[in-house]
């Protein structure tokens, strides 16, 4: 059966960055505060007028240009976001405008923080079905539209930025079958909504339901691709903050794995974590090519996805 695999990755992240002594001049924190909470000691943040889909295009195109591909070659374009703006056009369809890209099926996909492997696994679905043969997935957003600057327990948490990776179509598939849900009953933990928009969540519902019930989740996402955790060569998972992704990593057993840590210099970019988190550990050189990765996506809904992939 012809499946898919990652040809490349990009990622894209805006040029200012805040430290935490620059959060704490918004807030009542202290570099200390957050690093002991939450792990984090940078964030970028984009300009007012710097867009989800820009940033998602800038992403897309760099792990087009690490694959060697024109934009015309893509026929199929995924974006998981969920701060957009604009409901029509959607953000694939903006861009592919912006990548010159001339006819390739778009669909924006909203499952907040795993929206990415959600993203993944309907790509490889499509390509799978043979519904297409080279798909660009992006996650993008923008978190610091959705923030009070004044309110510490969110402000101090987020950052923006896009990843990216350019699935094609591969004999010996490389992407493996997803695992995805939710827990519907403790949605209302998470939440973006309101006038004006604002990010909120029950932190220690969240904190809870990821360090209790996520290992064993992530365990079923090896489980169902036939890779023992010990055996993994990455764990990338949604970069929530440092605390529970060392949790869940330490519970998973996956002790020879390079876990990614990104949250630390890049706060929580929701959907854009996952790619933007792998891209930079494949730049640095730390990833072996065609070890396997888990990459584990939860958060808003409540939600989970994950697959295990091999690394380009």
């Amino acid at each position: 059966m012809t499946g898919s695999r990652i040809s490349a990755l990009g990622h894209y992240q805006p040029t200012r960055v805040l430290t935490n002594d620059d959060v704490a001049r918004l807030t009542d924190t202290s570099d200390q505060w957050i690093r002991s909470r939450v792990g984090i000691r940078t964030r970028h943040v984009a300009a007012p007028e710097e867009t989800v889909d820009e940033m998602a295009a800038h992403a897309g195109a760099k792990a087009l240009a690490n694959a060697g591909l024109e934009p015309g070659e893509v026929d199929m374009i995924v974006v998981a976001t969920s701060t957009a703006v604009d409901r029509s056009p959607n953000m694939a369809a903006r861009v592919a405008a912006r990548l010159g890209s001339p006819s390739p099926a778009v669909l924006d996909v909203n499952v907040v923080c795993s929206g990415f492997p959600h993203a993944l696994a309907t790509a490889d679905h499509a390509i799978r079905a043979g519904a297409a043969r080279t798909a660009l997935v992006i996650g993008s957003d923008k978190m610091t539209d959705v923030v009070a600057w004044e309110e510490r327990s969110t402000s101090v948490l987020v950052g923006d930025g896009a990843g990216a990776a350019l699935l094609t179509a591969a004999e010996e598939p490389e992407v493996g079958p997803v695992l995805w849900g939710s827990f519907p009953e403790l949605g209302e933990a998470v939440r973006i909504g309101g006038t004006p928009t604002r990010f909120v969540q029950e932190g220690q519902t969240v904190y809870r339901w990821t360090t209790t019930r996520l290992p064993e989740l992530a365990r079923a996402v090896c489980e169902r691709s036939g890779v023992a955790p010990e055996d993994l060569g990455a764990v990338i998972l949604h970069q929530a903050n440092l605390r529970i992704v060392e949790s869940i990593a330490r519970s998973l057993g996956a002790a020879r794995a390079v876990v990614a840590r990104d949250v630390a210099d890049s706060g929580n970019t929701s959907a854009a974590s996952i790619p933007l988190a792998f891209s930079k550990l494949l730049e640095r050189g730390e990833l072996e090519t065609g070890s396997p990765a888990l990459l584990f996506g939860f958060g808003g809904n409540l939600s989970y996805a994950g697959q295990i992939v091999r690394c380009p």
